[in-house]
């Protein structure tokens, strides 16, 4: 694998693509570090299969690590989910052959907002809620076949976490997290290495948290765009610099720093007090 003064040598010679990219003896290596990772840590998985393409690579990645028998997959439509995200979802579980099933979650979360008006204050609160109704029912799969030693096998990626572009709780609460330290760029990459459904490597990345809602078009930003500006955060580039290393506009490089800085709670434990030293 390439080392990080190696990525920032691409960078600064205006060549970000080419860091984002792995080469194909890369690549195989990413995948077999995955799927070490994954075997190592767990003997069965449940996953959250929302007919995306990072739900799908894991799922993928999962099965080539366990074996179909000790991978379970969890389909959670709600009202705002298409009938081509549970289409592909199922698709998915049926060329791995692993056991799946599907709950509407529209019951609870209407009993949520009988019970507690907050949760419809506004669509981004009632988006969040429906993830965190998501991970207790993957969470609550967990632990029902505690005898299997079932963990919760997390989708999102390195770019997602990033962003603070997750739900505290909600699809951030799980045991593990095998895309975590790659960029969408790169999970789309290995999509295609593993063989995918090309149908949902070329979807449009949405939570489906509400009708019409796209990853891109809530952020603002194109995934390649975001990509390029994030290895330059990554690499401890200047905001300028960044501007001219990829072309991507001042403004949308000064978010992307921002949103980075205010979500940094997301991704830490919870700090408390120290008491003793």
């Amino acid at each position: 694998m390439r080392t990080m003064s190696q990525l920032w040598q691409n960078y600064k010679n205006k060549e970000p693509e080419k860091a984002l990219v792995f080469t194909e003896d890369e690549l195989g290596e990413v995948r077999g570090m995955i799927r070490y990772f994954i075997k190592d840590r767990v003997k069965c998985g449940v996953i959250g299969l929302s007919g995306g393409i990072d739900s799908a690579v894991v799922a993928y990645l999962a099965v080539e690590a366990l074996g179909a028998e000790n991978v379970y997959g969890l389909m959670l439509p709600s009202a705002t989910n298409t009938p081509e995200d549970l289409a592909y979802a199922k698709r998915v579980a049926t060329c791995l052959g692993i056991g799946h099933e599907t709950i509407d979650i529209e019951p609870v979360l209407r009993a949520y907002i009988r019970t507690n008006p907050c949760v419809n204050s506004d669509r981004l609160t009632k988006g969040n809620t429906k993830a965190r109704i998501r991970m207790t029912h993957l969470n609550a799969c967990s632990n029902a076949n505690a005898a299997k030693d079932m963990r919760v096998l997390g989708t999102d990626n390195k770019t997602e976490s990033m962003m603070g572009y997750f739900t505290k709780h909600g699809d951030g609460g799980v045991d593990l997290n095998p895309i975590g330290d790659l960029y969408k760029t790169q999970v789309r990459q290995l999509a295609r290495e593993i063989g995918v459904p090309k149908g949902i490597i070329n979807r449009a990345p949405t939570a489906g948290l509400w009708k019409g809602q796209t990853d891109e078009g809530e952020m603002g930003i194109t995934y390649d765009e975001l990509d390029k500006v994030l290895l330059g955060l990554e690499l401890e580039c200047t905001k300028p610099f960044i501007a001219e290393m990829t072309g991507v506009d001042m403004d949308k490089i000064k978010m992307v720093f921002e949103r980075n800085k205010k979500s940094q709670h997301k991704r830490e434990m919870p700090p408390a007090p120290k008491i003793f030293w």
